[in-house]
């Protein structure tokens, strides 16, 4: 009597197995969206599209670098007094120069009676016009600036 109602009991469980097994795997059979796996000829023409994405930004890159060198992106200043009449540093020289060291010096000196500017170019660092102990100190501080950023 005792094994006729463990038969009983295990054929019920099986049952009852069966059951759930089917049922969860009928859920688990709603669609799914799924992208197929792309060809390798997809890849490829994909591969293709990057690369000449890649060549126009390597363009574009090159020719802004280009441009920023011929920027004006170094600042030198230097303030002093030239005349030893007047109260303070009112003179300076600015100079201005891009990537390269191309640009020009500005000079403003300072007196009682009138106030001067002067502009020189400079070429690689470097002016055609002889040039001032602060000039050549302007240039020198554009210069350190450049390589020091």
């Amino acid at each position: 009597m005792l094994a006729v109602a463990a038969l009983a009991v295990g054929t019920l469980g099986l049952l009852v197995s069966i059951f759930a097994l089917t049922r969860s795997r009928s859920g688990q059979r709603t669609p799914v969206a799924t992208r197929p796996d792309p060809t390798l000829a997809e890849v490829g023409l994909r591969l293709d599209q990057l690369n000449v994405q890649l060549a126009a930004i390597e363009s574009r890159v090159g020719a802004a670098e280009g441009q920023a060198k011929r920027s004006m992106q170094s600042i030198g200043v230097v303030r002093f007094n030239p005349f030893e009449d007047t109260g303070s540093n009112q003179s300076f020289v600015l100079a201005l120069l891009d990537g390269r060291g191309d640009g020009f010096v500005l000079s403003s000196m300072h007196s009682r009676q009138a106030t001067r500017v002067f502009l020189k170019a400079v070429s690689a660092g470097r002016t055609d016009s002889a040039v001032s102990k602060e000039e050549t100190e302007a240039i020198r501080r554009a210069l350190q600036r450049d390589k020091v950023e």
